[in-house]
């Protein structure tokens, strides 16, 4: 059985995202978050990486509908939502780190590091998984 293609390039835009921040997020582990610039720029790649999958996980959505791929239109609607909502709660985190840094807490870049941290952790879980679901993507119905 040949894969849809309409479900194949749904899942090329969910993995493209995932990818890139895979590949581009470890390189603020080389750096110390204590310095505001690179403090700022972790923020920026994480607002962007949230806006970027919110705007691919509705797109994803609509191709797996689309494509009559029910299930997967409603796992992919999911971290669609995940990604809208997690979005401002994440982001806020950080904010919040940053001006703790600002006002001298000390301990601002570890918690920061942390959120870095966590955040590279889910988006490796992400990628796991859209990797690991790509045989039921090319063989299903």
């Amino acid at each position: 059985m040949t894969p849809d293609p309409i479900a194949v390039a749904a899942m090329v835009i969910l993995l493209f995202p995932l990818g890139y921040f895979t590949l581009a997020s470890p390189a603020f582990l080389l750096v110390k978050l204590d310095i505001k610039p690179v403090a700022q720029l972790l923020r920026g790649m994480f607002n962007a990486h949230f806006l970027v999958m919110s705007v691919a996980g509705l797109l994803g959505t609509l191709a797996f509908l689309l494509a009559g791929r029910l299930v997967f239109a409603a796992i992919v609607g999911l971290l669609a939502t995940l990604a809208i909502t997690g979005r401002r709660r994440f982001i806020q985190r950080m904010d919040d780190q940053l001006s703790a840094n600002d006002a001298g807490d000390t301990e601002a870049p570890r918690r920061l590091r942390r959120l870095h941290w966590s955040g590279m952790l889910c988006n490796a879980v992400l990628l796991a998984a859209l990797l690991a679901s790509i045989p039921y993507i090319s063989t299903s119905a």
